[in-house]
């Protein structure tokens, strides 16, 4: 870590460049003797990424990044926040402790916690940052965690892993046997430290496969913001439930959207119909969970198919999603199409139904936008179908 970064004519440099462009800006060359072009470079693309995604790391001057690729994994602070609400202890170990956004907050609900990182220059610069940031109680340590977690005797209340998802060849990974650490191998020596485990993986993640390996599943939380899927959370415990509950968070600017249930080995079948006066469609989040017959019942909507996942009703409903009035209902051929949508420009949704989006504005000649809201899917009859929707604005989402 070049601490030259931290003299103030450097950081105002820094902030007057935020938004040049950085391959200009790297041709220019660096105007100080003890810093490179190249630090200064990292410093505003890290800048860059943090203004929405670490607002807290970005308005403290003091705060140094790595580089790019050190923070592609790393949580936002939304996401953070979140997972670290869900723990609380005397002692936490993070056994990748990258950037250390996680253990920031989780610094907020435990006595102490013990950052690891393999990457020295990391762990440095994770360590500056926290006393930068006013935290005292997150200790810094470089080496294998493993190795540290086989020596240490100290009572763990929780183990927190958020494995690295590059391979030898800097490509990207998404399945636990490819993540450094290797959780599944490692299982056993984990649960030996501690009754309790968090676990961040990518949300490419399929759950089925990730509960077979980790195998002492209690919780899974999905977590989404802003409608895109951010992370799964995996709640491991040394005395396994016998069922396992699946939490889903949707976070957007203006609400936030749980919906819970526990994983059914054999779900029941929910109840169908056909369209009604009111559309739903499930957030990013609960579309990742499958839990649809549990939300049909808990929200006493019905089902359009079993494959379409969205849901209709007769009433207006709370709803963990979108929800649309349905105008029209129009049978998917040609001479109702062309008798029927006349719109220049709509917002096309697929639902269990043959033809991708970029196909059905080919076709029909519709572009992007506007008001109307059109869903293209299969109703409980197999048939084809074409729901024109209005946005209901109550929800903000």
């Amino acid at each position: 870590m070049n601490k030259a970064l931290l003299h103030p004519e450097v950081i105002t440099f820094i902030q007057e460049n935020l938004n040049e462009d950085l391959t200009k800006l790297i041709l220019k060359g660096s105007p100080f003797p003890d810093v490179s072009i190249q630090e200064i470079a990292i410093q505003i693309a890290g800048l860059k990424k943090a203004k929405k995604k670490l607002p807290t790391w970005f308005n403290n001057p003091n705060v140094l990044y790595p580089p790019n690729l050190n923070l592609e994994q790393t949580s936002s602070e939304i996401t953070a926040n979140y997972k670290a609400n869900l723990i609380k202890g005397d002692l936490l170990i993070d056994l990748t402790g990258g950037f250390g956004i996680d253990d920031y907050y989780f610094s907020k609900n435990f006595e102490k916690v013990i950052h690891c990182e393999l990457n020295e220059e990391l762990s440095t610069l994770a360590s500056h940052n926290f006393k930068a940031l006013g935290v005292s109680n997150i200790q810094t340590v470089v080496g294998d965690s493993l190795a540290l977690l086989k020596g240490t005797e100290d009572k763990i209340d929780w183990l927190y892993l958020d494995p690295a998802r590059r391979n030898d060849y800097g490509g990207k990974v998404f399945l636990l046997e490819q993540c450094t650490p290797n959780v599944s191998d490692n299982l056993k020596l984990l649960l030996q430290k501690s009754d309790n485990i968090l676990i961040k993986t990518s949300p490419l993640l399929d759950i089925s496969s990730g509960i077979s390996e980790l195998r002492k599943v209690v919780e899974i939380h999905i977590v989404s913001v802003n409608n895109e899927v951010k992370e799964l959370l995996w709640v491991l415990n040394r005395s396994i439930s016998n069922k396992i509950k699946i939490k889903t968070i949707n976070i957007t600017k203006t609400e936030t959207q749980h919906f819970e249930a526990f994983l059914e080995d054999k779900p029941s079948i929910p109840n169908y119909s056909l369209p009604l006066k009111f559309l739903y469609e499930p957030n990013p989040a609960i579309m990742k969970s499958k839990l649809f017959t549990a939300l049909a019942a808990e929200t006493n909507t019905f089902k359009l198919h079993s494959n379409s996942h969205l849901f209709t009703s007769e009433e207006i409903l709370t709803f963990p999603g979108r929800r649309f009035d349905i105008l029209e209902t129009i049978p998917y051929n040609k001479k109702a199409l062309k008798r029927s949508l006349t719109q220049e420009k709509a917002n096309i949704t697929t639902r269990n139904f043959p033809k991708s989006v970029n196909e059905i504005r080919k076709e029909l000649k519709i572009a992007d936008g506007g008001s109307d809201y059109l869903f293209f899917t299969t109703d409980l009859n197999n048939d084809k179908i074409v729901l024109v929707c209005k946005k209901i604005v109550e929800n903000n989402n």
